[in-house]
């Protein structure tokens, strides 16, 4: 990984009716194919185990291209997926999200071999999505408080601090990975977004790939304390009849999710659909950050796998070069 590919991925990372938190909106279920019923585990919970990847073309923000509209035709998808491939195409030296990723005059260090951005909209129901968002209708994230816009100043100013390691940010650090792949809510990067599940009767474990962080879910538990707080936060499970819910609180005040802190509350829903999809839905609370609650909503599809290893720290000499850089640049500038 490089110093310049998180700046601009902790960026990009930064994507029905309003509900209670506790108990946000089921989503309608999707159409389940003839022939086919839900596998089970020994204690006749639905079977989410397997690998699954997250991976589309479908952006978090709905693009302006397809304002009023949550979905498209397959046509309608196959010329959007087209143009942003071919627009996005690593290997071309005036793509932008070259640039995006290696800045304006650094060596490009990625090519299309190296990411997974997969190839197509995401598909629910049997119909492209546009947006990640589902809610607010317009497929939009809601307007920020004044308060979490002071503070996401804040952080950013903060964000260019190079005095030591501890003032990188945490996917440089290799703590958790960037644009919330681990989440929650678990959203799809550039690359490396599969995930294995395993169930037991007690708990759900989520192997992530990227950073190979790991989330275990306690199954019909209680939260810790409001003291107790995680990197990935306090998440607990239950069943509501074939849906797997996840409700995680106890959040550090450093993960900060697209500027959130300690009060953010995250509302999963997994379902399994058929035999090759699983249905996500997030939604995100935090009134001290957005202006409203919001959800998210697309497919883990089956994936062979298997979960590639991720070795960021062996063989990682940006650390040294990120503070070496700056200590150079305060020299040459005089500062101390």
């Amino acid at each position: 990984m490089t110093f310049r590919l998180l700046i601009s991925l902790g960026a990009l990372g930064l994507t029905l009716a309003a509900q209670d938190a506790k108990t946000p909106a089921k989503p309608s279920p999707a159409s389940k194919p003839r022939n086919w019923s839900v596998p089970r585990t020994a204690d006749g919970h639905p079977d989410l185990q397997g690998t699954w990847t997250n991976a589309t073309l479908t952006p978090m923000d709905r693009p302006a291209a397809f304002t009023g509209k949550a979905t498209v035709t397959d046509a309608e998808a196959r010329e959007y997926e087209k143009k942003d491939l071919a627009t996005n195409d690593i290997d071309r030296e005036d793509a932008p999200i070259l640039k995006a990723i290696n800045g304006a005059n650094a060596v490009g260090g990625y090519n299309n071999l190296f990411i997974d951005r997969g190839s197509e909209l995401a598909r629910v129901d049997g119909v492209k999505r546009t947006s990640l968002i589902v809610d607010p209708p317009d497929g939009k994230v809601p307007p920020m408080t004044d308060a979490a816009r002071t503070r996401l100043a804040a952080a950013m100013r903060n964000y260019n601090k190079y005095d030591a390691v501890k003032d990188r940010p945490l996917a440089e650090r290799c703590i958790v990975g960037f644009g919330s792949t681990s989440g929650p809510p678990m959203i799809p990067a550039l690359y490396n977004s599969n995930y294995q599940i395993v169930q037991t009767a007690d708990s759900v474990m989520i192997l992530v790939e990227m950073v190979h962080d790991v989330r275990v879910i306690r199954m019909n538990a209680t939260h810790q304390p409001k003291s107790v707080q995680k990197w990935l936060g306090d998440s607990v499970g239950h069943w509501e009849g074939d849906t797997l819910v996840v409700d995680t609180t106890n959040f550090n005040d450093q993960t900060a999710f697209r500027g959130t802190a300690e009060n953010l509350h995250v509302v999963e829903r997994f379902s399994r659909v058929d035999a090759n999809t699983l249905l996500y839905r997030a939604t995100i609370d935090d009134p001290t950050t957005f202006t409203k609650r919001w959800t998210m909503e697309y497919p883990f599809v089956a994936t062979a796998g298997p979960i590639f290893e991720y070795a960021c720290h062996e063989g990682n000499y940006a650390m040294p070069d990120i503070l070496g850089g700056a200590r150079k640049s305060d020299g040459a500038s005089g500062s101390k």
